[in-house]
């Protein structure tokens, strides 16, 4: 089963945490997992600098760790970078302890301030832990941009169906996924229809 959005239920387990950042404007926060990637991270780069859209960049630790340069140039364009953990962790299947070790390794090389549960698992245990550093941030919609099952077409009918006023939008920078095919057309989609983009993560918001 495809959940588009989290169950409602998160919100109230993980209270602190960003989900959708407000309802008032039509503005969006596009993101991407697992990066950087030698052959997805600078095309995805481009087309974002080409319609002046600010993005978050949650990135592995591993490969923050063998791609230093394509780091460097997230930052130097102007986008966040977040922390997705140093080995993608799964925190349904880790304790708590060694869950946060791996996310402390990966803050070095990414970020000590924002971080994303690789697949949205995450334990109470390791949530009140991590949100005392960390700010905590989910999504509002996920295309399911990395499923194979799924044709470039299918993910922009679901994405342009899905967002609305404030949807933080979770992509992947990575081989598999088909974000790159499909984010121009959604960028020009998404300005056609009133929305701006923004990076900016406003802390009072979830």
């Amino acid at each position: 089963m495809r959940l588009y959005r989290p169950f409602i239920i998160a919100r109230y387990l993980y209270p602190e945490a960003i989900f959708r950042m407000g309802k008032a404007e039509k503005m969006l926060w596009l993101t991407f997992d697992d990066g950087p990637d030698p052959d997805s991270t600078v095309p995805l780069l481009d087309l974002l600098d080409s319609y002046s859209v600010k993005a978050v960049f949650f990135c592995s630790g591993r490969a923050a760790e063998l791609y230093p340069a394509l780091v460097d140039e997230i930052r130097k364009r102007g986008h966040l970078l977040g922390n997705h953990g140093y080995s993608h962790p799964d925190g349904w299947r880790c304790r708590t302890a060694e869950y946060e070790a791996d996310v402390s390794r990966a803050g070095s090389l990414t970020s000590s301030t924002l971080f994303r549960p690789p697949y949205g698992h995450l334990t109470i245990s390791q949530y009140k832990q991590l949100k005392r550093r960390y700010r905590i941030v989910f999504w509002d919609v996920m295309p399911y941009d990395f499923d194979k099952r799924l044709s470039a077409e299918r993910v922009l009918q679901i994405l342009k169906k899905k967002i609305r006023p404030g949807s933080v939008i979770v992509l992947h920078d990575n081989e598999k996924s088909l974000a790159p095919g499909i984010l121009e057309d959604f960028i020009k989609f998404a300005k056609g229809s009133g929305y701006v983009f923004s990076n900016v993560l406003h802390l009072d918001c979830k």
